[in-house]
């Protein structure tokens, strides 16, 4: 339980770096169509607990939003999971892949490599 205590205050940091950071993730955008990058990352909030670590288990509300993401974009999601922004609020892209597997969705990009990542 003790992770869910510091939500706000990731949330909190999350923005404040997502509004200095503007300047840098413009560059990404474009993968998540009209979606600024840093908006598609602000929406996988509830993943960042699981993304940090393998062994919290992802919340349904964390699987939605991938669920969605990738619906929409696969490569928006794995420029979020490689953003500048990500890595800045603790996020190792290495762990952040595994979370679509770990919500078991079905139809997820095996094997589609993401930089130097591959998605399990």
């Amino acid at each position: 339980m003790a992770h869910h205590m510091n939500t706000p205050l990731l949330t909190l940091i999350f923005f404040l770096l997502a509004s200095h950071a503007y300047v840098q993730v413009a560059r990404a955008a474009g993968e998540c169509g009209n979606t600024p990058i840093n908006m598609a990352a602000a929406s996988l909030i509830p993943c960042a607990g699981a993304a940090r670590n393998l062994t919290v288990q992802v919340p349904p509300a964390c699987c939605s939003k991938i669920t969605a993401l990738l619906g929409n974009s696969p490569q928006c999601l794995c420029a979020v999971f490689l953003s500048p922004l990500v890595k800045q609020v603790g996020i190792n892209p290495a762990t952040a892949i595994t979370v679509p597997k770990r919500c078991n969705i079905k139809n997820r990009p095996v094997g589609k490599k993401c930089g130097s990542y591959t998605l399990p």
